[in-house]
């Protein structure tokens, strides 16, 4: 994970001056968790989760709302402003801020929409199948979900099938039983900057 973390440390500024990662996949596929310690490996790096941008009434058609109220002043240098949502209560909460930082992830399903990734230095994938992935949020969430999941389910397909991030990852993030392996996306261009693998193998065992 250090590895990982030194090579986005290094990265030019993509958003102002902060270099804003994405880490997208599936719900269920372990976004949360891999964010967490890579934030970690980044001296505690601001996590931004989708989930707290998305609502019941928005679950994809949030991009305006984060454009103007995170994306916009985080270019101009100054601090973003945002209201977290509340899926248990239904409701958004008070604004908090989110000053510029150096590296700021962008942790949720969707957060490599097309959108979006003009401002991203790097778009990480987690890489697990979607049957799998929804298998284990469901299984985390319980029954009580069960009608959420399956909205839920036929939303991020209809997302991905007309805004897919996959192809545009720069890296794959695949859990192994100890850590992550990183290997190069679909949309790497070889160069200094992608210079983290080696053939097709992993770039790192983080």
């Amino acid at each position: 994970m250090h590895f990982l973390a030194s090579r986005l440390r290094r990265l030019p500024p993509s958003c102002g001056p902060v270099r804003l990662i994405g880490v997208d996949g599936h719900a269920g596929s372990g976004k949360s968790t891999f964010a967490g310690q890579l934030a970690e490996a980044l001296d505690g790096a601001p996590v931004l989760h989708l989930d707290d941008i998305a609502s019941h009434d928005e679950l994809f058609d949030w991009t305006g709302r984060l454009l103007r109220e995170v994306i916009a002043p985080l270019g101009r240098g100054e601090n973003a402003h945002y209201a977290p949502y509340d899926w248990h209560s239904r409701r958004f909460g008070p604004p908090l801020a989110l000053p510029p930082a150096p590296v700021i992830l962008l942790e949720g399903v969707g957060a490599g929409r097309r959108a979006l990734r003009p401002y991203l230095a790097r778009l990480l994938w987690l890489e697990l199948p979607r049957e799998e992935s929804w298998a284990r949020g469901r299984s985390r969430d319980g029954t009580e979900l069960r009608e959420f999941w399956d909205r839920w389910v036929l939303a991020e397909q209809r997302h991905f099938a007309e805004d897919p991030s996959r192809p545009f990852a720069d890296l794959l993030v695949r859990q192994c039983q100890k850590g992550y392996a990183v290997t190069r996306g679909p949309h790497v261009t070889v160069g200094p900057d992608h210079d983290v693998t080696h053939g097709d193998g992993p770039a790192a065992m983080c």
